[in-house]
């Protein structure tokens, strides 16, 4: 499997992770404060650059239920703004 697929299993797993405060009424709220600063660490190892730069930023203010943007899967939108939109096929390093 190449290793952006792997990504996009990734992105899509730490994705669920972060929406788990829907489950969970009340206590989710405190997981999202503390899910906001790993997120946005995770998503800049895995996508560097510019990417990962930009998205962390965005991912914290999401998971931090900032301007009501928790829903949002922005590990997998950065994965299709990546690999689709931009078309950059360089190999990546995994976590």
């Amino acid at each position: 499997m190449q290793k952006k697929y792997k990504l996009l299993i990734f992105s899509v797993i730490f994705d669920l992770v972060g929406m788990l405060s829907f489950v969970v009424p009340f206590i989710g709220e405190t997981f999202d404060i503390l899910w906001a600063p790993v997120s946005a660490f995770l998503i800049y190892k895995m996508f560097k650059g510019t990417e990962g730069k930009v998205s962390s930023i965005i991912s914290f203010v999401e998971e931090a239920g900032i301007f009501g943007t928790d829903f949002l899967p922005t590990f997998t939108l950065t994965w299709i703004y990546k690999f689709i939109l931009k078309k950059d096929n360089d190999e990546i390093k995994p976590l």
